[in-house]
């Protein structure tokens, strides 16, 4: 991490088929070795199939919903004190909610053996929306050590999350 100055947060811009930013964040998760067009095909024939699925409207909204259901609110980073290393329990911005709950959807998808990463991701998005699955086990898995963690709250000295 450099110590001159903080990088610059920069906007993702909506995708051409939802024109939401959310989409397109997604297709930048999913999209490996520069592939663009082959990412935006799996992500959009997911969102396809999640609609299909869940049959209760926009597509975009039942991907915010599965969102919500796995994103995480703490998480633990290690702090050195004296010699001994606690795990601290911290908040997460909203910014890196999104981007770690995006990338344990796309980790799951790909760890699904057996099916198209098309069907792997629709599958998960369901999972994450009906609050079942991978995603939201990994993010209950995480409040659970930051829980476990709390009494070394105190050792959180500036915000720095």
């Amino acid at each position: 991490m450099s110590r001159r100055r903080q990088a610059i947060k920069r906007q993702h811009l909506p995708d051409a088929r939802y024109n939401s930013p959310l989409v397109s964040q997604l297709i930048n998760v999913v999209m490996k070795r520069g592939k663009k067009s082959v990412a935006q095909r799996i992500v959009y024939g997911a969102i396809a199939k999640v609609s299909e699925k869940l049959e209760k409207g926009d597509p975009v909204e039942l991907l915010l919903g599965a969102l919500e259901n796995c994103r995480p609110k703490l998480e633990v980073k290690s702090r050195r004190v004296g010699g001994a290393t606690y795990q601290v329990p911290v908040e997460i911005s909203h910014e890196r909610q999104t981007s770690m709950a995006f990338r344990w959807l796309a980790a799951a998808a790909s760890s699904r053996k057996g099916a198209p990463m098309t069907d792997s991701l629709a599958l998960e998005i369901v999972d994450a929306y009906n609050n079942t699955g991978t995603v939201v086990k990994k993010r209950e898995e995480t409040h659970k050590m930051a829980q476990a963690n709390r009494a070394f709250a105190h050792l959180n000295w500036g915000n720095r999350a």
